[in-house]
């Protein structure tokens, strides 16, 4: 059994950790409302968007099969965008989304997937798969991610669908719902789903300025921007809120531990002030 000293040194490590854990339990709590707010501001935008696009799409009417990002690309690939995070201690959010991964992988068997990953995790975790890594973007980090970031990162996933090498692009990413549960999703963007291109049949019958083919030219690249934007802050926000969660637990198992430490090391001191005092009195006794 541990020595008091032992104890001591024991009980002022858990204290020092659960320091630590403390306080990156306080910096993840302060991150994840400053994301969580944007993540929830962008849906409306990202709703809205997408319901337009819907309108003009109808409006097109036989001619939506001349868009290119409304078709299958001509290549047999399939390009993922993965959104992990960059650093561990954040529970199961990285576990949750290789998992989906490998469903993902499992149900689409023999499937050609080249991977645009953010997140050093996600990129590790390729590599050791196995798989083929067309783009790891590590400039701005995605802690940094603003609309600019989207739209870079949609720009690329788009170049590389309308090179012809691919047939769609999905993105696998974590929505964030709340703060105790965050989904592992695939959304494909490209070609654009028929779902983000339905709507009423009055959509048809509007006069719109300028031509459909001129709107489509620029709402389309916007609509990408928007859904990326928009599942890169809810993955950094899962992210947070997971590791939140994570260092929450950590604090109490240290704290529950600290306790128990010092119950033993109490314990242990107190057989020791007993076993002096019986040594004392047994040496007066011997005197007398």
């Amino acid at each position: 059994m541990a020595s008091i000293r032992d104890l001591r040194v024991r009980i002022k490590s858990v204290g020092n950790i659960k320091q630590i854990t403390r306080a990156m339990e306080m910096v993840a709590t302060t991150k994840l409302r400053r994301f969580q707010d944007r993540a929830v501001a962008s849906r409306p935008y990202a709703d809205e968007i997408a319901q337009l696009l819907s309108r003009i799409a109808t409006a097109m009417g036989p001619d939506l099969a001349d868009q290119a990002a409304f078709r299958a690309g001509r290549g047999a690939a399939v390009a993922v965008l993965l959104v992990t995070s960059e650093r561990g201690l954040a529970g199961a959010y990285n576990s949750n989304v290789f998992q989906a991964l490998e469903r993902w992988m499992a149900a689409n068997k023999g499937v050609d997937a080249r991977f645009f990953v953010y997140g050093r995790k996600g990129y590790q975790y390729a590599l050791k798969r196995g798989f083929k890594v067309e783009r790891f973007f590590v400039d701005p980090p995605l802690e940094k991610v603003d609309y600019r970031l989207a739209k870079f990162t949609a720009k690329a996933l788009s170049d590389a669908f309308l090179s012809g090498e691919y047939k769609e692009v999905v993105v696998l990413h974590s929505a964030f719902e709340s703060m105790a549960k965050y989904i592992p999703t695939f959304t494909t963007i490209l070609p654009v789903q028929k779902s983000a291109a339905s709507a009423d049949k009055s959509a048809a019958n509007v006069i719109l300025e300028p031509d459909v083919n001129t709107l489509l030219e620029r709402l389309v690249p916007r609509y990408l921007e928007t859904r990326i934007y928009n599942a890169l802050l809810e993955s950094i926000t899962s992210e947070y809120a997971s590791r939140r969660m994570s260092m929450k637990n950590a604090t109490d198992a240290a704290s529950t531990m600290q306790s128990e430490l010092k119950g033993i090391y109490n314990r242990k001191r107190q057989e020791g002030i007993t076993k002096d005092l019986l040594d004392i009195v047994g040496a007066a006794e011997a005197l007398r």
